[in-house]
């Protein structure tokens, strides 16, 4: 079976030099890019199933070549911050990135999220989804066996693979409030972080997809102090 592509875009020759040795001790292929023209070389040669990002890069910054990624490519995305960054780490989420991380980090955290981040691309639709292929969620239809979201003229909408997770674990339990927790223990495979408002970004980012008007939302509802609910239309 063939390895893992992973590609890391990062300015930082020292950087570069230890995740390629520690992924590629971890049966990783590495591919290795310092700027965005050498990123996009990179991409042309094979296609990556994750790109890590750092988002200081000089010149074309991480922001604006994450956004061109995710209009771009169907792959994962995981930003690589500040450690007091907490602005950019958000800009990050809305952008379309999957996941991130903060400098300085420790590899085996790094290997832990990319493995988590391939999981959620990866992971096949499960049984109790297979009889309903296409589910209508507010002006748009999620497929879930292509993992795409259509317009109601049939337009792909990109999402990225953490949407798709969360919006299908909505639907999976229409009329049903579930909190933060529960939703990021669903999505990302990893324990709630306190004070975590990723589900959040990715909830208002989705609303702009899915709702006629996003400032009022009919398909995915806020309960306060609770968390969030699909609600169904109505047949």
């Amino acid at each position: 079976m063939a390895a893992t592509r992973v590609l890391v875009v990062d300015d930082d020759p020292a950087i570069r030099q230890m995740l390629a040795e520690y992924l590629g001790q971890h049966g990783y292929e590495v591919a290795l890019a310092s700027s965005g023209a050498a990123m996009r070389a990179e991409l042309e040669r094979a296609a990556p199933a994750v790109v890590l990002l750092d988002i200081g890069l000089p010149g074309e910054d991480g922001l604006t070549l994450a956004r061109y990624l995710r209009e771009r490519h169907h792959l994962g995305i995981i930003m690589v911050t500040g450690a007091g960054d907490v602005v950019d780490r958000v800009a990050g989420l809305e952008v379309g990135a999957d996941d991130y991380i903060a400098k300085p980090f420790d590899p085996r955290e790094l290997r832990a999220r990319l493995k988590s981040v391939l999981r959620r691309i990866e992971k096949k639709d499960s049984p109790r989804t297979e009889s309903r292929l296409r589910v209508s969620i507010g002006r748009c239809f999620l497929d879930l066996k292509s993992r795409t979201l259509c317009d109601a003229k049939g337009r792909e909408i990109p999402i990225t693979s953490m949407e798709f997770d969360l919006l299908k674990a909505l639907i999976e339990h229409p009329n049903q409030v579930l909190s933060r927790d529960q939703l990021l223990t669903m999505t990302r495979n990893r324990e709630w972080e306190p004070f975590d408002r990723s589900i959040d970004i990715r909830i208002t980012r989705l609303r702009r997809k899915l709702e006629e008007d996003p400032a009022h939302p009919r398909a995915i509802r806020t309960v306060r102090g609770a968390g969030y609910m699909y609600i169904p239309p109505e047949k």
